[in-house]
């Protein structure tokens, strides 16, 4: 369940990131709960995995998938480049996180 548990803490994190643009500096109330509702989800689920899960490898995964997604995101939702090298570096990124989720318990 731990791992699940940090899954979503991924995904939330994906989430708060890309909030913070629509806040538009934390001007917009919606969005500005929503990003910090998301935060705040993160956090705790990152800590719910950390009760079973060694913190190194956990907290790298958590923010490798937060980096991946918000990169992905900021290439299809705001038009950012997609060069190889970013590509690349991305796909870098996830061979990481399989990598530390294969040699972690």
């Amino acid at each position: 369940m731990a791992w699940v548990y940090l899954f979503s803490a991924g995904l939330l994190e994906i989430g708060w990131a890309i909030g913070l643009k629509y806040t538009a500096g934390f001007t917009r109330l919606v969005p500005t709960i929503l990003t910090l509702a998301s935060m705040a989800a993160s956090l705790a689920l990152l800590g719910l995995a950390l009760s079973s899960l060694p913190v190194g490898p956990a907290y790298a995964i958590w923010t490798g998938i937060g980096i991946a997604g918000t990169a992905i995101l900021g290439i299809v939702l705001f038009g950012e480049a997609a060069t190889a090298a970013k590509l690349a570096s991305i796909l870098l990124i996830l061979a990481g996180i399989v990598g530390l989720k294969l040699t972690s318990t």
